[in-house]
């Protein structure tokens, strides 16, 4: 009997034995995944954000959302034909590009992608965000302040001065422009007067289903592989779980 492919060892070289065996086991997760799921949907994350994934992995807890370095997970699943697991995966693979993730699971493909492509939930935007829309504040008394607020309004870049004991704005004041990339300190204001301006969505990029193969859905966000902060932390809890 042929020795099965997700048995076979992957050689990491060049890797700290630390690395190393943080990369084998991402092969091993993923690995098994393939091996406990019916379905894999990749998907790509706008807005990415730790605690919303949280909130999905606990509504989703019978399925399993999976993060990681791309190229890990490929090596994981196969990147050819001649090292794929699973018959077809590496059509799936060759698509792991960008800020991307895996949903494995048991539920009706149908269900999954739908609810998918409607889901959608709005937070406070990050540095480095491009503003959709214009916002200003005309002069005035800004009431939801307490006056203890009024030294960090002005550090922010807010013209404000308190007024018998009242925050208030001494000119019109523009947060931001649409189309602008917004700073660490025009975000704080924005959190402050409670205006999110950024969506944390996922979006089907394709699915694979053992038997049948894979469908391509929709492009890439992105052509380049992103290892920022967040995908990173969401790497390391995907070992921990």
């Amino acid at each position: 009997m042929p020795k099965s492919k997700r048995d076979k060892k992957i050689s990491l070289t060049k890797t700290s034995k630390k690395g190393l065996e943080l990369k084998q086991h991402i092969i091993e997760d993923v690995r098994a995944c393939m091996e406990r799921y019916e379905h894999v949907i990749l998907f790509g994350v706008e807005n990415m954000r730790n605690n919303k994934l949280k909130d999905l992995r606990e509504k989703w807890n019978g399925s399993r959302f999976f993060f990681g370095k791309n190229t890990i997970i490929a090596l994981g699943l196969g990147k050819n034909k001649e090292t794929e697991i699973e018959n077809g995966i590496s059509e799936l693979t060759s698509h792991l590009q960008g800020q991307c993730g895996l949903f494995f699971t048991n539920e009706s493909k149908k269900k999954v992608l739908k609810w998918m492509e409607e889901f959608e939930d709005e937070d406070y935007a990050r540095s480095g965000f491009v503003a959709q829309e214009t916002i200003e504040l005309p002069a005035g008394p800004l009431s939801d302040f307490s006056h203890s607020t009024e030294p960090y309004l002005r550090q922010l870049g807010m013209p404000t001065s308190l007024q018998k004991g009242v925050v208030t704005l001494l000119k019109d004041y523009k947060i931001c422009s649409k189309g602008q990339i917004l700073t660490p300190e025009q975000c704080r204001i924005l959190k402050l007067l409670a205006k999110p301006l950024a969506k944390f969505k996922l979006t089907p990029i394709g699915h694979f289903t053992k038997g049948k193969g894979y469908t391509h859905v929709a492009p890439l966000l992105n052509g380049k592989e992103t290892n920022n902060e967040e995908q990173e932390n969401e790497e390391q809890e995907d070992m921990e779980e």
